[in-house]
């Protein structure tokens, strides 16, 4: 691929016109007011299933692509630009924050995140380095300056960070598993250090996403992409508490926060009680009546949860998954997108009949 794109996907940028809205339905959403249609956009959008952003990483390797922020600006917009989604998320990786905190990160095609040093005891948590994302992370925040002012309000810009328990899980592993046996041995029998780690990052990641916010962010949200691997017990006792406090000192940057716990759907109303958040993400493994029937008590709004997989059927077939899932939300609250990332061996053409589904879809009267 040549330098000429990436030049003027930031060469091309004004800056923001104040009073200027553009596609605000995701910001509405967020905050539950009226709006004409449901906001879509997709976790991962910007990835492997896009050729043009293949044609990008094969000029850069990965973690290159997050630290440059042109080259994290130009592969953000993309799924804007060919997609129309409603609202783009910043090019990163959760895992920038261990990485900012010391911890030797490395990320191999077909391997995954690897850690150089793992984090098993009160000493090394002792050691992690304090994060200043104005100086470890700036990278990340030049990369929302320079994407929102590319975005110019076309749509709304969301910053994120992995939360706690997340984060601990791959530093006490040192990589990615399936059952995250080590991290979940220290649970119990070193509770102390895990607690330890668990404050420490979340005072990290909540600082982070405020960071994040003041770069130009205007929604972000917290991933808890392992809750799944903990039972009940655990998740009340190591993830939410920690996932509440990045929560409450992300609240303090004043824009809308979106919680999302994969795997821990029989929780949302706890989740949305603990964090205040203004959307809980829902999972593709609750459906999403039950869903909305969890927490209509609450005020949050809801975003979700079309099965990933549902993207490789023909057409026709997501076009009705997708009418099913909008019409079992309501419209009113919700947020379209996937119940996990998009894969990438997704076709192009398949996740462009899911969203234009969405945009083309309207509330009955008196919903």
């Amino acid at each position: 691929m040549s330098s000429t794109p990436r030049a003027s996907a930031v060469d091309a940028v004004t800056p923001l016109v104040p009073g200027v809205r553009g596609n605000d339905l995701f910001l509405r959403a967020c905050r539950r007011e009226p709006v004409e249609r449901p906001p879509v956009w997709m976790m991962r959008q910007a990835g492997r299933y896009l050729p043009e952003y293949r044609a990008v990483r094969a000029t850069s390797d990965f973690l290159s692509m997050v630290q440059t922020p042109e080259l994290a600006t130009e592969v953000t917009l993309q799924p804007v630009d060919l997609l129309h989604v409603d609202a783009a998320i910043i090019f990163s990786d959760i895992l920038v924050v261990p990485q900012a905190m010391g911890l030797p990160l490395t990320v191999d095609e077909g391997v995954g995140p690897v850690f150089g040093e793992t984090v098993r005891s009160m000493d090394a948590v002792k050691r992690l380095r304090e994060v200043e994302p104005r100086e470890s992370l700036d990278y990340h925040l030049e990369a929302l300056r320079m994407t929102r002012r590319a975005l110019d309000g076309r749509v709304p810009l969301i910053g994120f960070a992995g939360a706690p328990w997340t984060l601990a899980a791959y530093m006490v592993e040192g990589k990615g598993t399936k059952q995250f046996a080590v991290a979940k041995k220290m649970l119990f029998e070193a509770p102390a250090v895990a607690h330890a780690l668990l404050e420490t990052l979340a005072v990290a990641v909540g600082r982070f996403l405020v960071a994040q916010a003041e770069a130009g962010a205007q929604a972000l949200q917290l991933f808890d992409s392992w809750a799944g691997s903990l039972a009940p017990a655990e998740f009340r006792n190591f993830a939410l508490p920690y996932l509440a406090r990045a929560a409450a000192i992300a609240r303090t940057a004043g824009v809308p926060l979106i919680v999302f716990a994969p795997g821990a759907s029989w929780a949302l109303a706890e989740i949305a009680q603990a964090t205040l958040c203004d959307v809980v993400g829902v999972h593709w493994d609750v459906e999403a009546r039950v869903a909305r029937e969890r927490v209509e008590h609450l005020p949050v709004a809801l975003q979700g949860n079309l099965d990933p997989t549902v993207l490789y059927a023909p057409p026709a077939v997501i076009r009705e998954r997708t009418l099913r899932m909008l019409a079992d939300f309501g419209g009113r609250g919700h947020i379209a997108n996937l119940g996990h990332g998009i894969l990438p061996d997704i076709p192009v053409e398949h996740a462009r009949t899911f969203i234009d589904t969405v945009r083309e879809w309207r509330a009955p009267a008196g919903a």
